[in-house]
């Protein structure tokens, strides 16, 4: 059954800017561990169409890893923002200066030695030891997940079937090009084994495939029922000068969005309560950024107030401020922007 994904892979790779595609391989071209960890950690909770850009951008301004470990944390969480899931970028910044302080700059090649390495799970250290250094790890993603209940046929609702399909995946790894396998069964579920309409008809492991023997394969993997999100409240100050400059705040390194630049506010909760940052006419906007955390809805209003030139605070330029700023606050500065004429 690997053999035959691979044979589907030599053809159909998907190409990706931080991988050597399987001809290369081949002839024994390995990709950058750098680039594959960074790839992956960009690729958490997020789609390949959004990551291209931002892995492109990344390492081009900072092309090893000691260069992102040296990088003012300020900076490297700016060209994150919009990327989302902002502990990844502190945990990015921490692991960079781990393996560039304490490991010379190389990254481990077994999977115990990666998940040493802040922020990298067993999903990472699995992808990094076999796609950089051709180990026969076991790589299970959403997508994987998808593929191998399909295969088999299990309908025990996720996240409980989790280890079964990783036992299950186990089965099928092969020794022999670990690093092209783990990528083209990624590819598999994400192009032929998609979540809806699966194109059962195009794929490698059509005969193999249980859950198509059955008529279910649209159907799996099962998901345990979720329980329904709570909404979050919060109010956002905007201030602005008579020169256009807006103050903003670096919200604390601990916690959402930590160390990400924002509009002032207090924490979010049951109701809307913040303390403005100093005294002024302050006035509702009538406006509010709506956003969707992983656990929560947030709903933000926003206050604002046109102040003296001579306030105090970190005031910035509004021309490139909301690329330095997290999705929400993009929407609060618009939003507030809009409301201020």
């Amino acid at each position: 059954m690997a053999a035959e994904l691979l044979g589907w892979y030599d053809r159909m790779a998907r190409a990706m800017p931080w991988r050597v595609p399987p001809a290369e391989r081949l002839r024994g071209a390995r990709p950058d561990p750098y680039h594959v960890w960074l790839s992956e950690v960009m690729l958490q909770q997020t789609t390949v169409a959004a990551v291209k850009g931002y892995f492109e951008r990344f390492v081009a301004r900072w092309p090893r890893v000691s260069d992102l470990a040296a990088a003012p944390d300020a900076e490297v969480m700016a060209a994150w923002a919009g990327l989302g899931y902002y502990a990844r970028a502190r945990n990015l910044l921490r692991c960079a200066r781990v393996v560039a302080q304490e490991l010379d700059g190389r990254f481990p090649e077994t999977e115990a030695a990666l998940r040493a390495l802040p922020g990298v799970g067993p999903y990472t250290a699995a992808a990094i030891a076999a796609i950089a250094f051709d180990r026969p790890a076991t790589v299970l993603d959403g997508n994987v997940e998808r593929v191998i209940a399909r295969l088999r046929a299990v309908e025990e609702p996720l996240p409980g079937a989790k280890e079964r399909l990783r036992a299950l995946a186990a089965e099928i790894t092969p020794r022999e090009r670990p690093g092209d396998y783990a990528q083209a069964i990624m590819d598999l579920g994400a192009t032929i084994c998609t979540p809806r309409a699966p194109a059962c008809g195009l794929c490698p492991w059509r005969a193999d495939c249980a859950a198509r023997a059955l008529g279910i394969a649209a159907e799996l993997p099962r998901k345990a029922a979720k329980a329904a999100k709570p909404t979050r409240l919060g109010i956002a100050y905007l201030a602005l000068r008579p020169d256009g400059t807006v103050l903003v705040e670096r919200r604390p390194e601990k916690g959402l969005l930590g160390g990400m630049l924002g509009l002032p506010g207090g924490a979010w909760g049951a109701e809307a309560v913040a303390a403005p940052p100093f005294a002024a006419d302050w006035r509702d906007l009538g406006v509010e950024a709506r956003h969707t955390f992983t656990h929560f809805h947030l709903r933000l209003r926003l206050m604002g107030a046109r102040v003296p030139a001579v306030t105090p605070g970190d005031f910035r330029p509004r021309d490139g401020l909301a690329e330095a700023m997290p999705t929400v606050m993009r929407k609060a500065l618009a939003l507030g922007l809009g409301a201020m004429g």
